[in-house]
């Protein structure tokens, strides 16, 4: 799919009240031209003959002109609005559909740039139904202009039939600097909203860092760059906007002293004289229109172009179709990944294993593979889930095996309870219990709404502690076969971590659950604890044999 098709289809699938707006718009238009005429009509017919029967007929038809025109307005603007507005949100609601595909996407863009273009860009390729309702209808008033022109004078008709389309190609010229200039300027809007969104994302890093100063520089230096890109783009627009008023102007005029020459030489009458200044008058907003059409269909044309950078961008993973897992385990044999060379790890049903990572590159290359997020054909050697490669297995199948919680959590707006059953209605004993091995149940408690406490978007009025701990909560009240935890515990006390260790070999004694921590809390509850060092793993143990005889481990983990 190109940027153009992508265009046609949006106007393509509202077709119907497409249509009915440009019909309305052209009507509109033609009777917006027709005004003219009948005031040269009424002069010729009424007002010069003294007819005053007549001047009240035509003052009548003067009057239904008016309201045609007005209706067909109404209506057609209408239309054209709706149809802009429903495609606008398909577009968003498409972009979404892909950005949360559970196979991942190859788009090459941030977080923030993605939202750019479910926002911005959906709402400038959607404009192309304005542009071309709008065009329509400017060409049928130029055609019903040019016609009465022709029926007054032909050389004058030919003039304006010769003379506009010549003058809107010409103002046309500007439209491929237009685009690309355009293009620019969302791609620096995309990549500084992006920048922003990160920065927001990690401005308590930031903070206990002291890098405040750098991440200013460096958006400030963005935002600089998308403000040139910008003011490139509208002095653009803005001189190709000037040009046409100028040019319509210019052209008006001409056709104007051509038609008073006329009236002088006895050509044309009094009635007709007015007509064609009218019409001249008139004529310079549909060249307008057509000249500012340009602009739009630019804009739309580069934002439908990134839009179709997200909505063909391939899959990550290609998932199989086995849904049967013989069993609950999890196994990697031989595994190549980034800096994991040849790691080899089990875990059995029913049992807690902690690894202690020296590289957190090792770790993060682990659970990135556990999570179903590696292409096949990106590692070597075999992962395989309850005794099935996970390249065979059906998706919803492998995530509903093996849950990873990440170590940076991602809460919603919404409130406690939305949070904690993730579009999954839990029942109260099972939320209760989560809860209670995560030690969250200060948090509810702390509210008199209790569970229907609101939560803002990424409960950012929770503390890092409150939310660490109802993610905790969230993913132990999955209770999936094998879970996943990435450092639950880093933002609590010494005290809250070790009733979380207890609560979650409590709660998870029967499944399977790997800690990936240097908690040495967790560590201590764990079954056996493997050390991951060099992207291999080097040594086995409980966390009290470790600590014994291996002096690094004890480095990394004891506090």
């Amino acid at each position: 799919m190109t940027g153009g098709r992508l265009l046609r289809r949006s106007i393509g699938r509202h077709r119907r009240r497409m249509a009915a707006a440009v019909i309305l718009l052209a009507g509109h238009q033609a009777a917006e031209a027709l005004v003219p005429v009948m005031i040269g009509v009424i002069i010729d017919r009424a007002v010069g003959t003294g007819d005053t029967l007549a001047l009240l007929l035509w003052v009548l038809v003067l009057a239904a002109l008016f309201t045609a025109l007005t209706l067909c307005w109404r209506h057609g603007a209408r239309h054209g609005v709706i149809a802009m507005e429903r495609e606008m949100h398909q577009l968003r609601m498409e972009v979404v559909t892909r950005v949360l595909d559970p196979r991942g996407h190859r788009t090459g863009l941030r977080t923030g740039e993605v939202l750019q273009v479910a926002t911005s860009d959906a709402e400038k390729a959607a404009a192309v139904m304005h542009a071309v309702s709008m065009a329509a209808a400017a060409t049928t008033g130029l055609a019903v202009s040019a016609v009465s022109l022709l029926t007054i004078d032909v050389p004058l008709g030919i003039t304006v039939l010769v003379g506009v389309p010549v003058l809107v190609a010409g103002l046309h010229l500007l439209s491929p600097l237009l685009t690309r200039r355009a293009a620019a300027a969302q791609a620096a809007a995309g990549e500084t909203t992006a920048l922003a969104t990160d920065l927001v994302r990690g401005v308590r890093a930031l903070r206990g860092i002291g890098a405040q100063a750098s991440a200013a520089d460096a958006y400030r230096t963005s935002s600089r760059t998308a403000l040139r890109a910008s003011l490139r783009a509208a002095t653009t627009t803005g001189v190709q906007q000037g040009l046409t008023a100028a040019v319509s102007g210019l052209f008006l005029a001409a056709v104007a002293g051509f038609a008073g020459w006329l009236a002088l030489d006895g050509r044309i009458t009094i009635g007709e004289l007015i007509t064609v200044v009218g019409l001249a008058q008139f004529i310079a907003e549909p060249v307008r229109v057509l000249g500012f059409a340009g602009p739009i269909l630019a804009r739309a044309r580069a934002s439908a172009d990134r839009l179709v950078r997200v909505l063909t961008a391939p899959p990550v993973v290609a998932p199989g179709t086995r849904t049967a897992l013989p069993d609950t385990g999890v196994t990697l044999h031989d595994v190549g990944y980034r800096t994991l060379a040849d790691l080899n790890l089990d875990l059995a049903p029913g049992e807690t294993v902690g690894v202690v990572g020296y590289d957190q590159r090792d770790c993060d290359a682990l659970l990135e593979l556990l999570a179903g997020t590696v292409p096949a054909g990106d590692y070597r050697g075999s992962v395989s889930v309850g005794g099935v490669p996970l390249a065979e297995l059906d998706l919803a199948a492998s995530r509903g095996m093996v849950l990873v919680e990440q170590h940076d959590v991602a809460l919603f707006e919404g409130t406690l309870r939305s949070n904690l059953n993730a579009g999954t209605e839990h029942p109260a004993h099972t939320v209760e219990a989560a809860l209670a091995a995560a030690a969250a149940e200060d948090i509810v408690a702390a509210h008199p709404d209790g569970l229907d406490h609101p939560v803002t978007d990424r409960g950012s009025t929770l503390s890092g502690g409150q939310r660490q701990r109802l993610g905790l909560a969230r993913a132990l009240a999955t209770g999936p076969p094998v879970l996943v935890l990435h450092e639950p515990t880093t933002a609590v006390d010494a005290v809250t971590e070790e009733r979380i260790a207890r609560g979650i070999a409590q709660l998870r004694g029967s499944a399977c659950t790997l800690l990936v921590t240097a908690s040495p809390a967790l560590l201590a509850v764990a079954d056996r604890v493997l050390v991951l060092d060099g992207g291999r793993i080097t040594a086995a143990g409980t966390h009290a044999e470790l600590s014994e005889v291996d002096e690094r481990y004890r480095e990394a983990v004891l506090r």
